[in-house]
């Protein structure tokens, strides 16, 4: 089953990928090794990914605040972030080096969004930052405990559901992008404060936490195929990128609600 995590390929946790080391051995013998992937090493290298993101982003909007352009910050972090995760796409060994400055760069972007954000809105919207955070991880600790209760299952029917919607979200960012490069405008209600605008981010966050349950459900695969150690680092980039799209839909969603008042 495939994530909609574009990070999380259908076969990130395959053993062809591991160079054969570990392809004829039991998934018991494979999970009782050292040096293979953990639930607990997993949980501790994506916690240090989120502190690396949460320090970047401080940093950038102190910077930024002191009289700093947000231009750079917001350029170098989409740009590197981005190039980062096409390379690890395809070379998830790189992780243990490149997902912690990918974390780095992320970071940089976000604190340049959540200020620009804050400034589109006016003074006193300064909490909807804040309140996004919480929301974020609010809405990861509850996907984490309905996937671990077996209340959501990253089923074959739920799974082909997600992947499909993502893609349409996906494609209509980008048929927005393009449409609007030539002034057309027919897509701009979904990205206004109107209850299209409204109900279009309530769906989008909808669907990135619904992902956080198929990229368990794929660091879970991977665990119990004994991946690699190095794919501790790789899986805590893929829920990074689910989290990192996720707060930024909320606050989205939150600066469409507030400019409303």
């Amino acid at each position: 089953m495939q994530s909609g995590n574009p990070a999380l390929k259908h076969d990130a946790f395959a053993p062809r990928e591991w160079g054969g080391i570990m392809k004829d051995l039991q998934r018991a013998e494979a999970t009782s090794r050292p040096g293979v992937m953990t639930l607990q090493g997993t949980a501790i290298k994506t916690g240090i990914l989120l502190g690396l993101c949460a320090t970047s982003a401080l940093v950038a909007a102190n910077a930024i605040k002191g009289g700093a352009s947000p231009t750079p910050w917001l350029l170098a972090g989409a740009i590197g972030s981005l190039v980062i995760g096409l390379i690890l796409f395809f070379s998830a060994r790189l992780a243990p080096f490149l997902a912690p400055l990918y974390a780095l760069l992320q970071g940089a972007s976000l604190g340049a969004i959540s200020l620009l954000t804050v400034a589109r809105l006016g003074p006193g919207n300064e909490m909807i930052v804040t309140q996004a955070v919480a929301l974020t991880f609010g809405i990861f600790i509850a996907m984490l405990g309905c996937y671990m209760t077996g209340v959501l299952r990253a089923t074959p029917a739920f799974t082909k559901m997600i992947v499909i919607g993502t893609l349409g979200v996906l494609l209509t960012y980008l048929a927005s992008i393009v449409l609007g490069l030539f002034g057309i405008t027919i897509l701009a209600p979904l990205h206004g404060s109107g209850m299209i605008g409204i109900g279009f981010s309530l769906v989008v966050v909808a669907l990135a936490a619904f992902n956080l349950v198929l990229d368990f459900d794929m660091v879970e695969n991977g665990v119990r195929n004994g991946s690699p150690k190095f794919m501790e680092w790789y899986a805590g980039y893929a829920l990074l990128v689910t989290l990192v799209w996720l707060y930024i839909e909320l606050l989205r969603l939150l600066a469409k609600l507030n400019s409303r008042k």
